[in-house]
């Protein structure tokens, strides 16, 4: 029998993930705006164009130049309208951001919140001011200088203070019915925890309530909505798709169960292969040989 080859789990990116932070200038063509599926990092977009975007329960159209706050545990997609979208896009992730001992979690800011504004609509002047701090971030990125993380950090802040003290913007619309809506954000959301990609960032929501907390909503009033909408209760959901990415890792790594129950969020691999033959009727172990 010939022996299946093991696909390592992507390593996505890895100057951005070593570094924390990029930033970069959006072309003309507008490809920049599109979603940027990395679970680690924020982003912060300053555009100049006609656009849609779909941010968790809310659509925002906008035309002329926005500033964007993007969290990346709550979905969102950007939809282009016009022939040609320029302006700015920083990423950077929480650890790189707060290792200046800030406290505050970002996801505690009204800028990325859910339920927050993430949308601000910016003039002329506004623009020309942000566009100078996104050049000399972009400058700043390209230096040796050994504090410029720092420097950069001060950056990012400057533009988080500037966005809290304008009004948000009011163009959006909510779809009417409250239980599809919530439903659409609880199955983006669970498809952004995967795939794993390394046993050093273990799933982190796995359980209804953890969902439910993440959403700002009630666990019940989540599992009501989602069970209306799908037929299906949220733990379902949620099992279903460890158990989807579970036989993945066991078929495509050569990880072992344990690190793979660690990946999956079980405190122990026993918890891991209780979990799995209940659900599939195999253990771990067994599934693995098969497939080999």
């Amino acid at each position: 029998m010939q022996e299946k080859q093991i696909r390592p789990v992507s390593d996505f990116n890895n100057e951005l993930k070593l570094k924390g932070f990029n930033v970069f200038q959006i072309e003309a063509d507008g490809a920049a705006t599109r979603i940027y599926s990395r679970k680690d990092f924020y982003k912060i977009c300053l555009t100049t164009g006609k656009s849609k975007i779909h941010y968790a329960d809310r659509s925002f159209e906008q035309e002329g130049t926005v500033l964007f706050f993007g969290n990346p545990h709550i979905p969102y997609s950007w939809q282009t309208v016009s022939t040609s979208y320029v302006g700015y896009t920083c990423l950077f992730s929480e650890d790189f951001f707060k290792a200046s001992d800030r406290s505050e979690s970002l996801q505690q800011s009204p800028l990325f919140k859910m339920g927050g504004t993430p949308v601000l609509k910016i003039n002329e002047e506004q623009r020309q001011f942000l566009n100078t701090i996104f050049q000399k971030m972009i400058d700043e990125q390209k230096t040796g200088y050994a504090y410029k993380d720092d420097l950069i950090r001060n950056y990012i802040n400057l533009i988080i203070h500037e966005a809290l003290k304008l009004q948000p913007s009011e163009n959006y619309d909510q779809p009417k019915n409250a239980a599809s809506r919530i439903t659409n954000v609880f199955l983006e959301l669970l498809e952004r925890q995967f795939p794993i990609e390394s046993t050093e960032k273990p799933l982190k929501l796995k359980s209804a309530q953890d969902y439910a907390k993440e959403l700002s909503v009630h666990p019940n009033y989540l599992n009501r909505a989602v069970k209306e909408v799908t037929g299906k209760p949220t733990t379902s959901h949620i099992t279903e798709r460890i158990i989807s990415e579970a036989k993945a890792l066991l078929q495509h790594t050569n990880w072992n169960i344990a690190d793979i129950a660690y990946a999956l969020g079980f405190e122990y691999p026993t918890y891991f292969n209780n979990f799995f033959k209940k659900i599939t009727g195999t253990n771990p172990k067994t599934l693995r040989v098969q497939e080999v």
